[in-house]
C-alpha cells in the first residue's frame, strides 16, 4: 500500500470548501489541545506518536472503515511513519500533511474581497493555521500590503502573477503575536514601510509615520488613514478606510470579539482608549462599512470562500465586546477575562522593533500556536 502527501494549500481548500476531512493528529496531547486543524466538517482525533510506536491498533480502531485519513504531526516525519503503518495494515487513502503543522502555520490563502471603484482590487490573505489576516491592494501596476506576515515569498509570487510593483507596506500596529514581514519586504523592493509613530518609540529603523489625513496612494486607489488614532490594543493602533467601503480594524475589532489591551503590559492604562475607540470613534462611522480585521479567533468567523468580514452595523448588534454598556464591567472583561498571552509575545515585539534578529527556524518556533489577540476567544 502507498501513502500520499497533502499540502497545506490542499488542506486549506478542503476546509474552506466544507469538505469532510478525518485527521489523526499524532503530536503530544498538550500541543494538540493548544492548537489544531479546525473546520466545520473536520473530524480530528489525537493519539500521540509514542503511543503508536509498538502497535498501530489504537489508531486503526478509531479510524472509520473506508474513510480517507490525514495523519498530522509537528514537522512531518512522525506522520509519515504512522501513515505507512496504517497503509500496511490494509487501509486505503492514507495521506500525511507535508511539512507538518509548521507548514499549516505558514500557509497564506489569497481571498478576493472585491473590485475597487478606481479599477483596483482588494485581497485578504488568510493565514488559516494562525488566524492572521493581511491585505493587498493593487491598482494600475502598483501594490500595497497591510499587516504583512513574514512569509514574503507567497506575497511575491502573487504580485508577480498580477504583474504589480510593491510601493507600500503598512502595519496597523506593532504586532505581538506574529513577526511582521512589512519592513523586510519594503527593503527588498524599495517600497515605503509605514508604522504608527506611537507604537514606534523603541524601533531601531527608519519608517514612514502614519498620520491622519496623510492618505496613501496605490495606483488609482487611495487608502484613507481614518481614524488615524484608534488606540486600545496598542497605544498607536491605526485603522484604514479603503474605497469608502472597507474598514481595516487591525487588532482593535474582530468579527466575534474585540482586541485585548494587555500585550505591552499596559492593560489598565489602555482600557479607556479601547472603549473610546470601540464605543465612540467607530460608532461615528458609517454602519455600512465592511469590517476587515487583522485576525480571526474561531473557524466560525470564516465566510464564503474563507473571507473574514462583517458589516459594522451588524457587529454593533451581535459582537459581545461591543455590547458591554457598564464601564466597570467592560474594564473587568478586558483586563481579567483574558486567554493566555501569545507564545513568545515579548520576543516577537522585540523582533518587530528591530531589537532582535532571530533566524528563520527561531522565528517559526516563536510563532507556533494560535493567535491570542482577542478578549472573547472561545
Amino acid at each position: 500500500m502507498t501513502i500520499s502527501k497533502m499540502t497545506a494549500k490542499e488542506v486549506t481548500n478542503r476546509v474552506l470548501s466544507n469538505e469532510a476531512l478525518f485527521i489523526l493528529d499524532v503530536r503530544n496531547e498538550a500541543d494538540f489541545i493548544d492548537w489544531k486543524i479546525e473546520g466545520t466538517r473536520v473530524e480530528i482525533i489525537n493519539i500521540p506518536y509514542f503511543d503508536l510506536l509498538d502497535d498501530i491498533t489504537p489508531a486503526l480502531e478509531k479510524i472509520p472503515d473506508g474513510r480517507p485519513v490525514l495523519v498530522v504531526c509537528a514537522k512531518e516525519g512522525s506522520s509519515i511513519m504512522v501513515a505507512e503503518q496504517i497503509a500496511e495494515a490494509g487501509r486505503n487513502h492514507v495521506s500525511y500533511l507535508e511539512g507538518g503543522m509548521k507548514s499549516w502555520s505558514e500557509y497564506l490563502e489569497p481571498v478576493k474581497v472585491s473590485d475597487l471603484s478606481g479599477g483596483g482590487e482588494l485581497y485578504q490573505f488568510v493565514r488559516i493555521g494562525k488566524g492572521c489576516l493581511s491585505y493587498l491592494v493593487l491598482s494600475n501596476g502598483e501594490a500595497a500590503i497591510i499587516d504583512t506576515s513574514r512569509m514574503m515569498d507567497q506575497y511575491e509570487q502573487f504580485m508577480q502573477e498580477k504583474d504589480v510593483k510593491l510601493m507600500h507596506t503598512i502595519d496597523t500596529h506593532l504586532h505581538a503575536d506574529h513577526i511582521s514581514g512589512g519592513r523586510a519586504l519594503a527593503e527588498k523592493y524599495g517600497a515605503t514601510y509605514h508604522l504608527p509613530p506611537k507604537d514606534a518609540t523603541e524601533v531601531t529603523f527608519k519608517y514612514e509615520k502614519l498620520e491622519e489625513g496623510k492618505d496613501i496612494y496605490v495606483g488609482n486607489e487611495t487608502i484613507k488613514v481614518q481614524p488615524i488614532y484608534s488606540p486600545g490594543h496598542t497605544i498607536g493602533s491605526t485603522s484604514f478606510i479603503i474605497d469608502n467601503k472597507y474598514l481595516l480594524t487591525g487588532d482593535i475589532l474582530f468579527v466575534e470579539s474585540i482586541g485585548r489591551p494587555d500585550l505591552a503590559g499596559l492593560a489598565e492604562d489602555w482600557v479607556d482608549d479601547l472603549r473610546e475607540t470601540l464605543y465612540s470613534r467607530y460608532k461615528d462611522l458609517s454602519e455600512d462599512l465592511v469590517v476587515l480585521p487583522a485576525h480571526f479567533g474561531n473557524i466560525s468567523e470564516l465566510g464564503e470562500g474563507g473571507l473574514v468580514s462583517g458589516r459594522l452595523g451588524a457587529l454593533y448588534q451581535e459582537n459581545p465586546g461591543l455590547n458591554i454598556q457598564d464601564e466597570s464591567e467592560f474594564r473587568k472583561t478586558v483586563t481579567e477575562n483574558l486567554p493566555p498571552q501569545p507564545n513568545s509575545y515579548q520576543e516577537i515585539r522585540q523582533t518587530n522593533m528591530g531589537k532582535m534578529n532571530p533566524n528563520e527556524e527561531e522565528q517559526r518556533e516563536m510563532e507556533i500556536g494560535p493567535n491570542r489577540c482577542a478578549v472573547h476567544d472561545k
